[in-house]
C-alpha cells in the first residue's frame, strides 16, 4: 500500500468517526488543540498526523490505531503490512509515553517535596505562616513541567500549564504582602486578568498555525 492510498484511507475514517458522533471540523480541532484547517487536510488525505495525534485520535474515537488505518471497506483479517509495521509504532509511543508520564510525576513530587521540606525546616525554627512554601511550589511546578514538555515538543498541556504559572505567581506574591508584610494589595491580583487574556491570544493565534504548518 503506497502512503497516498494510506493517507486516504486515514482521511475517511476520520470524517466517518467524526460525523457519527457529530462533531465538526472545528469542534474536532477545538478537542485536539490542532486547527480545523489541520483537520481538514488530514481528512482530505493531503497530510496525515503526527503518532502522538494519531493516538490521541484512536482514543479519542473510543477505537485502535489500526482501525483508523484500515480500509473502511475491507474486511478486519485483511490488515496490510504498512498497518502491522504502525500497530508496532505505536505501541513503541505508548511506551514512551508511560515513561515520560512517569518522569513528570516524579518530578513535580519532587517539587511539592522540597516545598514539604522547607515547611518542617522554617516551622522548626519557629518562622510563622512556613506554609507559604507551598503556595511558590504551584508556580514553580508549572515551570518544571513546561520545560519538560517543551523538550519533549509535547506543548497540548501548555496553555493550562501557563495559566497555572501566571495565576500562582501573582496569588504567592499577594499572599507573600499579606502575611509578611501586613499589606493588602488586592489589586494585584487584577494583574492576572490581562495576563490570561495574553495567555489565551498567544495559543490562539500562534500555536494552531504551527501546529498546522507541521502537518502540512
Amino acid at each position: 500500500m503506497n502512503d497516498e492510498k494510506l493517507r486516504r484511507q486515514l482521511g475517511r475514517n476520520i470524517v466517518l468517526r467524526r460525523k457519527k458522533i457529530g462533531l465538526t471540523q472545528v469542534a474536532l480541532a477545538e478537542k485536539l488543540n490542532y486547527s480545523d484547517k489541520a483537520v481538514s487536510k488530514w481528512e482530505r488525505g493531503e497530510s496525515t498526523p503526527d503518532v502522538l495525534t494519531l493516538v490521541q485520535l484512536a482514543d479519542f474515537f473510543g477505537v485502535t490505531v489500526n482501525d483508523l488505518l484500515q480500509d473502511p471497506d475491507a474486511l478486519p483479517e485483511n490488515t496490510s503490512k504498512v498497518e502491522k509495521v504502525m500497530s508496532k509504532a505505536v505501541e513503541k509511543t505508548f511506551k514512551r509515553k508511560a515513561n515520560k508520564r512517569i518522569i513528570l510525576q516524579l518530578s513535580s513530587l519532587l517539587v511539592w517535596s522540597v516545598a514539604l521540606v522547607l515547611f518542617v525546616l522554617f516551622s522548626s525554627l519557629g518562622i510563622e505562616k512556613s506554609y507559604v512554601a507551598f503556595f511558590y511550589a504551584l508556580p514553580v511546578d508549572a515551570i518544571v513541567m513546561l520545560s519538560l514538555r517543551s523538550a519533549w515538543r509535547d506543548y497540548r498541556s501548555n496553555k493550562l500549564l501557563v495559566s497555572v504559572l501566571v495565576w500562582g505567581s501573582i496569588i504567592s506574591l499577594y499572599v507573600t504582602f499579606l502575611l509578611f508584610f501586613g499589606l493588602n494589595l488586592w489589586r494585584i491580583l487584577l494583574l492576572g486578568i490581562p495576563g490570561q487574556l495574553a495567555v489565551l491570544f498567544w495559543f490562539r493565534l500562534y500555536h494552531a498555525p504551527v501546529q498546522e504548518e507541521e502537518n502540512g
